[in-house]
């Protein structure tokens, strides 16, 4: 089997052939997906500045558009979207399935998830799409940090207080071979949640204390003072439109069950401390330059 992969420059030591170009430029996409039998899109961007909302709308929903044209000939397309899309309430007790609805309203002033519904709602249109929804992606190798850019702000003491809500996380290599095995056993036309455990942030937030040993903030705020300790500080500062969502984002309960994955596509996922600790160890090494030997 042949795999070929869409990258923005060339990627040393990637085991694939590589074709540049990007999903907004419809010839390299064709060049990309001539002949494949089946398609994995998995392209995208994470931000959390309104700032992006036409740059996420572009990629997501046009992108998404031009890789079903591209594919054509495939008999199956696998989209990563996320679980942000249906897995984000202001109810502790919710945990989404499949089944939830869309969580436009709670979304709607955060232009990434609301590009994602989006992105996901064109996918579903076409009967060859498979959709996985990742929660939280943790784990070794984001050399952007896009998703582990909260932890990275936790090792260098830049998360002032406690969110009151709750997170899902996933390993980002458990998350990839469910990926991979959607592309086999995925039912056409469903979508798949990814998620490990389901937590509280005070809880997460402990967890990387006691891995990391660095102490984590105290102050736990109810929603009201969070939002004007934020509308404060986003006119101190240059993320101030990214630091309100952040602080929406963390007053609300991310919850999934991932049963469905676990009986079609054989997801596994593993113990979060093996995860919270590589991924401390991956930003130590890559961004802090305090990595030792095992340790986290």
């Amino acid at each position: 089997m042949t795999v070929r992969a869409l990258v923005r420059q060339p990627v040393r030591g990637l085991a694939a052939e590589q074709v540049v170009g990007d999903v907004l430029d419809p010839a390299s996409l064709a060049a990309a997906a001539r002949g494949a039998r089946a398609v994995i899109h998995a392209a995208g961007l994470v931000s959390r500045d309104p700032a992006d909302a036409g740059r996420l709308m572009r990629l997501h929903v046009d992108g998404t558009r031009n890789v079903l044209q591209a594919a054509a000939d495939a008999a199956r397309i696998v989209v990563v979207s996320s679980s942000g899309t249906i897995a984000v309430s202001n109810d502790p007790d919710r945990v989404a399935t499949e089944e939830s609805p869309y969580a436009t309203d709670v979304v709607r002033g955060w232009p990434y998830y609301l590009s994602k519904i989006y992105q996901e709602q064109i996918a579903r249109e076409d009967p060859r799409v498979v959709v996985v929804l990742p929660s939280l992606l943790l784990g070794p190798g984001d050399e952007r940090g896009s998703s582990t850019d909260d932890v990275l702000r936790f090792l260098r003491g830049k998360v002032p207080f406690v969110p009151s809500g709750g997170l899902s996380l996933v390993d980002v290599r458990d998350a990839a071979a469910a990926t991979a095995a959607a592309v086999t056993r995925g039912r056409l036309g469903e979508r798949y949640l990814l998620g490990g455990p389901n937590w509280t942030f005070a809880t997460f937030l402990g967890r990387l204390e006691r891995l990391a040993k660095v102490p984590g903030p105290r102050l736990k705020l109810p929603d009201r003072l969070a939002r004007a300790g934020t509308a404060l500080w986003g006119k101190l500062s240059e993320r101030g439109g990214a630091e309100r969502v952040a602080v929406e984002m963390g007053q609300k309960f991310w919850y999934v069950d991932s049963a469905k994955a676990e009986r079609d596509l054989g997801f596994v996922a593993r113990d979060p401390q093996e995860t919270l600790i590589d991924t401390i160890r991956y930003l130590r090494a890559h961004f802090l330059g305090t990595y030792a030997q095992g340790s986290p």
